[in-house]
């Protein structure tokens, strides 16, 4: 199908086409410039740019595939950084250099690379949608081949094939290849999902032991400039115990992404060894690139995470930030003239981020093994404003929410979680399995160091009109056991060999701390000084 532009408005453009569908790919242009359909009208259709329009002009002309903006799913994903297009961020560069150009559009998967397939089924076989012919060896990874169709299995061929060669063929004419296309907004299909029950140890103390996360969960943590977003979340990136980390930065700064990924090349896994890369997809779509782009980041990323998830592994997907997703959503919403909500943003918002939100989840897969796909969320409200709609809106459909606190960062205190305003609604879950695999306490005492540091709080409003020495020994050590909390167990430093935490270690930290303080508090209740006591320096207090 071929048309014409009519009129232009910034990156969103009007044209002239018969029968495009809602959210078809188009190419626009004599550039070829790579666009979305966002609307349709009588005898046209509204247009999204995802790349620079800069010199596009009335008359020029636009051409549709017939199909919805889509990613290429086969091997060769893993250790591959691309653009929110897909596009390998390596191939553009060798094309075009250090700064990106409009109209390329590479493959996002080489097609010359070889992979040995092993084939799983028979001649004969009947199969439904999704199930397994066969996989490849990806790395550490065994890369299961999916049916695009239900069928009966007519030829199938072992041996070195490429991401377009066909691999197998069914009884309804249908080729099955190395690699397929998936609509980035339609969410991948599963038997059930199923409930969340096994906890994602991410190796920051202060999640794994206040606030837990699981396989399958959706987390956010929204903190003003300055409290440590980018580098939490790229420390859970690093240390999470997940098979298959998909990270996009969307709309980060160049700086920020390139720190990232020159850390990644040489990270070790601390898992499986080799490089942490190696299980890692990166997605940069940085500030200064299409702002519309951008917006399509997220579901480039979350349809390559479903797709390892069909597989059976543990899937974590962290975007940095979603609020500047929101507000590529709000520049797009207004190009096309939508009646705007609260703070400009359109008035789907809440929707739209429900939606994406939901992908998360454990399933059980058309090939019935259980996968997990787990989302960690960094949200950037406006001067630290948590009441702003996107992180209102986030609020509603995560398990858990992680509140970045400006006066812990400026204290350097990090991760600047704040332990008083921090939820987690997976602990009901989590509590009786880290009891079962850590050790049986290990509830019983989160609960205690909750008391204390809540005790704490509550002293320190009285310590500041009495001062310290006006209260009592017994309240004096809550203090000092605060601190203690505080600085042993939940502050953690990404920069050192402290940024990774095994829920043992942390046990072990605090069971310390807290074995210490019933032991001073008994012989406080027998008589003893506080000063006395720590004077003799058998504790580990400071």
């Amino acid at each position: 199908m071929k048309g014409t532009i009519v009129a232009i408005s910034g990156v969103t453009v009007t044209v002239a086409i018969d029968g495009l569908k809602l959210y078809d790919r188009v190419r626009v242009g004599e550039r070829r410039l790579v666009g979305e359909v966002v609307r349709l009208e009588p005898g046209r259709a509204i247009v999204q740019v995802y790349e620079e329009a800069r010199g596009l002009a009335v008359g020029e002309p636009v051409e549709s595939g017939g199909k919805p903006l889509s990613v290429q799913l086969g091997p060769g994903l893993l250790g591959t950084m691309f653009d929110g297009l897909q596009r390998p961020l390596q191939v553009l560069y060798d094309q075009a250099g250090a700064f990106i150009g409009s109209g390329y559009e590479p493959p996002a998967l080489a097609a010359e690379t070889r992979w040995p397939f092993t084939p799983l089924r028979q001649v004969g076989d009947q199969l439904e949608a999704g199930e397994a012919v066969g996989y490849v060896e990806e790395g550490a990874f065994r890369h299961v081949i999916p049916t695009p169709a239900a069928g009966t299995l007519e030829r199938i061929e072992a041996g070195e094939f490429g991401v377009d060669d066909v691999i197998a063929h069914l009884d309804s004419g249908i080729d099955i290849h190395l690699a397929h296309h998936w609509p980035v907004r339609q969410q991948r299909p599963s038997r059930q999902k199923l409930a969340p029950k096994r906890p994602l140890v991410t190796g920051q103390r202060c999640l794994d032991f206040l606030f837990p996360m699981v396989k399958g969960g959706a987390a956010i943590f929204p903190g003003g400039f300055g409290t440590g977003k980018t580098v939490l979340e790229q420390s859970i990136a690093k240390y999470a115990d997940v098979d298959i980390v998909v990270y996009v930065g969307c709309g980060e700064r160049g700086n920020e992404m390139a720190e990232m990924l020159d850390e990644f090349v040489d990270l070790e896994d601390p898992y499986r060894g080799g490089r942490l890369l190696e299980r890692t997809i990166v997605l940069a779509n940085t500030s200064n690139m299409p702002v519309a782009a951008r917006e399509a980041s997220i579901y480039t990323a979350i349809a390559m995470a479903e797709y390892y998830r069909d597989m059976g592994y543990d899937v974590l997907l962290l975007a940095d930030s979603i609020s500047r997703w929101a507000e590529a959503l709000r520049e797009i919403s207004s190009s096309l003239e939508e009646m705007p909500g609260e703070e400009g943003y359109p008035t789907y918002l809440g929707s739209r981020l429900s939606a994406f939100l939901e992908r998360a989840g454990v399933v059980e897969t058309a090939d019935g093994r259980t996968g997990s796909l787990s989302m960690v969320l960094a949200v950037s409200p406006p001067g630290g404003d948590f009441t702003e709609p996107v992180t209102q809106c986030c609020l509603r459909v995560s398990g858990a929410f992680y509140m970045l606190d400006a006066e812990l960062a400026h204290s350097r205190h990090f991760p600047a979680i704040n332990w008083s305003q921090s939820y987690s609604l997976y602990e009901r879950v989590t509590g009786p399995a880290f009891d079962a695999e850590i050790d049986e306490n290990w509830s019983r005492l989160r609960e205690r160091c909750r008391k204390i540091l809540q005790q704490d709080g509550e002293l320190r409003e009285v310590a500041e009109i009495v001062g310290q020495e006006g209260l009592q020994d017994e309240d004096q050590l809550v203090l000092l056991v605060a601190e203690n909390l505080r600085q042993r167990l939940l502050c953690q430093n990404a920069y050192s060999e402290d940024a990774f935490c095994p829920p043992e270690k942390t046990l072990s930290i605090c069971r310390q701390i807290i074995d210490d303080f019933d032991a001073i508090t008994a012989r406080l209740e027998a008589g003893e000084a506080l000063n006395i006591v720590l004077a003799e320096g058998d504790h580990a207090l400071e």
